[in-house]
């Protein structure tokens, strides 16, 4: 979460996640840390937020995956021999989900073919642009996220000078109306068929398959996303094409979003050079 801070809103150390909250009519922060005598995370918030506190509980644990069984989902991925290694280098390995599920399909579009620092710092241009002012606690935290309603109100031009390309900057446009609209809904707390959901998203200009895969991953917490076309998923399987990849991937259904997590953080070149390193040292 560290490497991809969205600056203003969000505030992450080695200690704690924090961000600024909009939800409904309701504004705030809160600040999640890791309880040091059980398995358990501490939500702190601002007393304003404590009215919707159900509705943001929800966000928390979408956002950790909390409502997740990682026993019972190694149990079933362990069985395949290319999970198997990663499985155990991972045990546990949670999804990390969306607060904001509009915030999270903002980025995923930002991010297409561009790396990490580089989708980021757009990013955090977009939310000194278009999100709201906030006064909290915390001189970190100054900003909400940009809001669906506004985006869908501004030009290309608008977004464009930002410098995002014409391209992108109509997807992001084209995202934010079908969110106003009701046309998506990409909150995982909103029960909606996530196959319908990710046929809508790919609907969009400039939203593909993997982009609306990985938003149906994290924002909608479908936990059978698959971005079959993925290239470092199918260069961890081996070099297979995105068809084989599907084919593969039919054994972890319906947990394939977690072996996805798995073959990105545990590509397969990392496990040969372990390999060879056992063999050098036995030799």
């Amino acid at each position: 979460m560290k490497a991809r801070e969205l600056k203003g809103v969000e505030w992450v150390t080695d200690d704690f996640y924090a961000r600024t909250v909009h939800l409904g009519d309701n504004k705030g922060w809160i600040k999640v840390t890791q309880s040091q005598k059980k398995n358990a995370l501490l939500l702190e918030l601002s007393h304003n937020l404590t009215s919707i506190l159900p509705a943001l509980l929800n966000r928390v644990r979408d956002l950790f995956d909390l409502s997740a069984r990682p026993d019972v989902i190694s149990r079933q991925l362990r069985k395949d021999k290319r999970l198997a290694p990663r499985i155990k280098a991972s045990p546990g390995l949670r999804v990390p989900g969306a607060f904001n599920g509009f915030e999270l399909g903002l980025r995923a579009i930002l991010g297409q073919q561009v790396t990490v620092k580089s989708a980021t710092a757009i990013a955090c241009r977009f939310a000194e642009a278009f999100g709201e002012s906030i006064a909290t606690p915390f001189p970190d935290l100054n900003r909400l996220t940009p809001a669906a309603s506004r985006i869908a109100k501004v030009s290309v031009d608008d977004i464009a000078r930002l410098g995002i390309v014409r391209s992108r900057a109509n997807s992001i446009l084209a995202l934010a109306q079908a969110h106003v609209s009701g046309k998506l809904s990409l909150d995982g707390g909103i029960h909606r068929d996530p196959d319908e959901t990710i046929a809508r998203l790919a609907e969009l200009p400039g939203v593909g398959q993997w982009t609306a895969h990985y938003i149906a991953m994290r924002a909608l917490r479908w936990p059978d996303a698959f971005p079959k076309e993925d290239i470092a998923v199918r260069k961890s399987l081996g070099g297979v094409t995105a068809r084989q990849a599907e084919e593969l991937s039919q054994a972890w259904r319906p947990w394939r979003s977690y072996a996805v997590l798995h073959l990105w953080k545990n590509p397969l070149n990392s496990f040969k050079k372990n390999h060879e390193t056992k063999i050098k040292l036995l030799l």
